[in-house]
């Protein structure tokens, strides 16, 4: 039987811990050789993994250059893209899934056989567009990676329609959507507590004003209690929450688990709230992994008006929608649920848990990388 095609997964993150590029790995390992590129240890069923150095930095540290907008010699510069093009250069791969903007240049670089795949996590010139430096400095930069680049991509996908219409209005290239979903859980909704545990679970970054959840509980209704789990994004920010946090009623911060027990943890709670004020674009077409961990955890999701958000739970019928994000509007919506409206809302995830899940959301993916190497899915090269 002839080889299989080889494919090449670069991603600037610890792939074992990145939900997005970890379900890459596992659609994909058992269709192709698969190998890896990033941060921390080898993910399950690879080929081969190749590590960056844990010191190198994503992000450019030459200002001159951004400044001067020498911007290739800025990119190449940057210490993850410098430590990872040695270990790459000379390998030959049939193909490249490049994640997020930054890896796209080096993947182009290394000339795969039939081309490279771009996989963009956000819309990267929006990314900080609420900081006036960013604004200024590294946006024009991200515009000319796109710019140059993304044209050259056999293929292109994002994580949300609003954020694909932008890429497309912007620098021409067509863009699917591959949705934040989360893998399947065979499971069962369970009984409301008493009282109502609501549950809260986020990167630990200011953008994200999770102290928002802090004043929600100051005065929130007695027959409701929240757990915080946030991750440690930025240290300080966190610690600052939870010293903000110490005695308020019904409050308790959580450890973070390992993503593969994350449902499991959530399946503990009756509510996840998911409430991201716009602060930049990125967060204004919100779709995030955290909507679709409650589902499968059939849980009862609290939303704000987050359109992407909206769109689907109003189709599926999984909970409520706060007006605004102001924590008033959300502690109004809190003290009127109740525990009869929170089951049929748990029970509405249960019936959405399969059209929501991870495997309904990866054909896109599948059918992309199988155009870009050739191969269909019948054919054994896959």
């Amino acid at each position: 039987m002839p080889a299989r095609r080889s494919l090449l997964i670069l991603s600037f993150s610890n792939i074992r811990s990145d939900p997005r590029v970890l379900k890459q790995v596992q659609l994909f390992r058992d269709r192709y050789d698969v190998t890896t590129c990033g941060f921390g240890d080898a993910p399950e069923g690879v080929v081969e993994h190749i590590e960056v150095a844990p010191d190198a930095r994503t992000w450019v540290d030459d200002k001159v250059a951004i400044a001067l907008r020498r911007y290739e010699r800025a990119y190449w510069g940057t210490a993850a893209v410098a430590d990872a093009r040695p270990k790459l250069e000379g390998r030959r791969f049939d193909g490249i899934l490049a994640n997020d903007l930054t890896a796209v240049p080096l993947a182009l670089a290394l000339e795969p056989r039939f081309g490279v795949h771009g996989d963009l996590h956000e819309f990267a010139p929006k990314e900080k567009d609420d900081d006036l430096r960013w604004r200024l400095a590294v946006a024009p930069y991200m515009r000319w990676l796109c710019r140059n680049y993304l044209p050259k991509l056999v293929s292109v996908t994002t994580v949300a329609r609003g954020i694909a219409d932008r890429y497309e209005a912007d620098y021409g290239v067509k863009v699917g959507v591959v949705t934040n979903a989360a893998p399947y859980a065979e499971r069962e909704p369970r009984p409301v507590h008493t009282p109502i545990r609501l549950i809260h679970s986020a990167a630990g970054q200011r953008y994200r004003k999770l102290e928002n959840f802090i004043e929600l509980m100051k005065d929130a209704p007695a027959d409701v209690t929240l757990d915080m789990i946030v991750m440690p994004n930025e240290p300080d920010y966190v610690a600052e929450l939870k010293a903000m946090g110490e005695g308020v009623p019904g409050l308790t911060f959580r450890d973070p688990v390992p993503y593969d027990r994350l449902v499991e943890t959530l399946a503990e709670y009756d509510v996840s709230m998911t409430f991201l004020p716009p602060t930049n674009f990125n967060l204004a077409h919100a779709l995030p992994n955290k909507f679709f961990e409650a589902v499968q955890a059939r849980l009862a999701l609290i939303i704000g008006p987050s359109p992407e958000m909206v769109t689907i739970l109003e189709e599926y019928g999984l909970g409520a929608v706060v007006p605004d994000f102001s924590v008033e509007s959300l502690r109004a919506l809190i003290a009127r649920i109740t525990p009869e409206q929170v089951a049929a809302w748990k029970a509405a995830s249960h019936v959405a848990a399969r059209p929501l899940s991870a495997e309904s959301q990866q054909q896109q993916w599948a059918d992309a990388i199988a155009a870009m190497l050739h191969v269909g899915a019948e054919d054994p090269l896959a």
